[in-house]
């Protein structure tokens, strides 16, 4: 996988360039869902703020999938039988800005889909038809081995959680809150991640 070359991207700009995606692509139909791609995004962005979580998994489900529109591979690609990878791109593009829960929100989202398909034996039913489908592309339900590497990661309960949230941001109409609403979060994120580090 050829990770995208984003060089011009600093701290400074970073959270206006990721509102120039939203005001690019948030009108774009999301993979065939009845939502467009903000609404998918700002809905999980919602449901995570009404639970009250630490800022970091807000962002990460607002975040998630921009993936699928800053790599090399058309915006159609599952459409045509391709894994985009969007999960490990978007991650490869927040990490140098974000802190690491943030990334890994991203960076898991896909993996927490095939994990929880291979633990809960109702998830699979209640996951979209273009779920399911991306499903396939993304390699299925994990293997015995890979559910019992991904069940040690130490930030399992969360980054399943944001997955949870990503399936149910699929509702036509529902009100949410704008991209503009998140900035102050976002850059907070950001300042907090060059003021001490790797901050979580």
């Amino acid at each position: 996988m050829k990770l995208p070359d984003h060089t011009n991207l600093t701290p400074d700009n970073i959270v206006a360039f990721l509102g120039d995606f939203f005001d690019r692509h948030g009108a774009d139909s999301y993979l065939g869902e009845q939502v467009t791609t903000s609404e998918h995004m700002l809905q999980g962005a919602l449901l995570a703020e009404e639970a009250n979580v630490p800022d970091a998994l807000i962002a990460g489900v607002l975040l998630h999938d921009i993936g699928h529109y800053t790599d090399e591979f058309p915006h159609a690609a599952f459409e045509h039988g391709v894994d985009d990878c969007h999960d490990q791109v978007g991650a490869a593009v927040l990490a140098p800005f974000f802190p690491i829960m943030v990334t890994a929100c991203v960076g898991c989202h896909v993996a927490a889909k095939r994990y929880l398909c291979a633990t809960e034996s109702d998830y699979f039913d209640r996951l979209s038809p273009a779920s399911v489908h991306t499903l396939r592309l993304q390699g299925g339900p994990m293997s015995e081995s890979e559910t019992a590497q991904f069940a040690n990661n130490p930030e399992l309960e969360s980054l399943l959680q944001v997955r949870i949230w990503d399936e149910e941001a699929k509702v036509p109409g529902k009100k949410t809150r704008s991209f503009a609403y998140y900035v102050p979060l976002l850059k907070s994120l950001v300042d907090a991640k060059f003021r001490t580090g790797q901050s979580r």
